[in-house]
């Protein structure tokens, strides 16, 4: 899913939030300055208005509830318009009966049926409104200016391919763009499309595409982050572990490389910005100290910039340096020291180079605390798998790419199940199960392990 994709679906949330209390106070004000001079206010004195807009927002808070609930917020489905406004009209319905219930079980609270009524419709009416703003907001950015556009190749020589082109070139707003149409490639001819003139998604149409080939596109694509969607048969449609759309009528089905997606990445993201920002502050003490500690043993920066790689993307890893100031030059000569040969990572337990102060921090894993910046900034996540240097993905075999899919992690599984003495194809093996099977339930597992890992266990290096 296109972050733009993401970004207009949760925006509903705040928005029909929003939508509510304004229906709420539309209510209350027509019914107390407009149809006053007809039938008199008779309930302003037993509920004045900050009481009422106190009720409203909490009854706002029951209605988003109940709209979640009524699958409004669902990223895996496509509805039409006719369909969410009946799901909104039965969501509101049922939000209002249990302000119902609520106002029977407090008699004392006011009796003016109109106030709920009222507000019952002019919620409906407000929310419908919103969302079809949002929606149009979102074509039309789409059709004109490419917001957020999945730049596609498609792969086929029948109907169902020809059909899926015409459908995405006539209506621009479904939010496709065919860069390439190719209907029975080599697999090297596909790879060569890929980056030239650029691809995010690949729709195989053609659902009689030899298999073997099949299998090279799905493992090319994982390798390069690229969605990997194909046009099933009967019988693959009926299966339940994979993400199904409809494309032009036709239904399309998303090879998904990891649970964390739609809802889940908004989660995890609030949790990551969150997170990070109250450590930053609750450690703050202990960063100035730690930065003391380090310029005052020997020369140099207080933070190193080491260049790590996150979901394929290269960024600077914030650390507290450990090391004397060459100590990156050093590396090769120290290279037959390393404890790590089964695998492309470099460790060396009793490493010359660290001083005392880094000895320190790094026994504490405090040197990992500037972390936290990468991940208000985006380029890690509190939880993920280990983020790895440049010269050593060059060395991963196929396998090993997996733990590329999803962003890197101040911590994660196989930190917290081996930390450093952990062989590389375990933690492989712990990150990608991590992947396949995100949960924020795990995430807060892991993170309080990690609080624990760093009061008692000392094996870091």
């Amino acid at each position: 899913m296109k972050k733009s994709e993401l970004f207009f679906n949760t925006i509903l949330l705040p928005f029909d939030f929003l939508m509510i209390i304004v229906a709420g106070l539309a209510t209350y004000f027509f019914r107390t300055k407009i149809l006053s001079s007809f039938r008199p206010v008779l309930f302003e004195l037993n509920l004045p208005f900050e009481e009422y807009f106190l009720l409203v927002s909490a009854a706002a808070i029951l209605f988003v509830i109940i709209f979640a609930v009524s699958g409004l917020y669902s990223l895996k489905t496509t509805t039409g318009r006719i369909e969410e406004f009946f799901r909104v009209v039965i969501a509101s319905s049922a939000g209002v009966m249990g302000l119902i219930v609520y106002i029977f079980l407090r008699q004392e609270l006011f009796d003016s049926r109109f106030l709920v009524m009222g507000g019952w419709i002019l919620t409906i009416i407000f929310v419908s409104i919103g969302r079809f703003l949002v929606r149009h907001l979102q074509k039309n950015l789409v059709a004109r200016y490419d917001f957020g556009i999945h730049k596609v190749l498609i792969i086929g020589d029948d109907k169902v391919s020809a059909k899926i082109t015409e459908e995405i070139k006539k209506n621009p707003s479904v939010g496709y763009r065919v860069v390439k149409h190719l209907e029975n490639p080599e697999v090297s001819e596909i790879k060569s499309a890929i980056g030239n003139p650029g691809i995010d998604e690949v729709i195989l149409a053609n659902p009689n595409y030899p298999s073997e080939k099949v299998l090279e596109i799905v493992d090319f694509c994982n390798e390069n982050h690229l969605a990997f969607k194909f046009v099933p048969n009967i019988y693959q449609t009926l299966t339940t572990n994979f993400s199904v759309d409809v494309l032009a009528g036709v239904p399309v089905i998303e090879l998904r490389r990891t649970n964390l997606d739609g809802w889940g990445r908004v989660i995890k993201r609030t949790v990551d910005v969150i997170g990070s920002v109250l450590a930053l502050i609750i450690f703050s003490p202990i960063l100035l100290l730690v930065a003391f500690a380090i310029k005052w043993e020997t020369e140099g920066p207080v933070l190193v910039r080491l260049r790590r790689v996150s979901q394929g993307k290269e960024f600077n890893l914030l650390k507290f340096r450990s090391m004397i100031k060459n100590a990156e030059e050093l590396k090769p000569y120290l290279a037959t020291l390393n404890e790590r040969s089964d695998g492309p990572l470099f460790k060396i337990k009793n490493d010359p180079r660290i001083t005392r102060v880094g000895k320190f921090i790094r026994r504490y894993r405090l040197d990992e605390l500037p972390q936290f910046q990468n991940v208000v900034k985006g380029e890690m996540s509190l939880v993920g798998p280990r983020p790895h240097q440049p010269d050593e993905i060059a060395n991963y075999e196929k396998h090993h790419k997996k733990v590329l899919s999803i962003k890197a992690g101040v911590t994660g599984l196989a930190q917290v199940s081996g930390s450093s003495d952990l062989p590389f194809e375990e933690e492989v093996a712990l990150d990608s199960f991590y992947i396949e099977n995100w949960s924020l339930i795990q995430d807060i597992k892991i993170l309080l392990k990690t609080g624990v890992k760093m009061l008692l266990d000392r094996s870091a290096v």
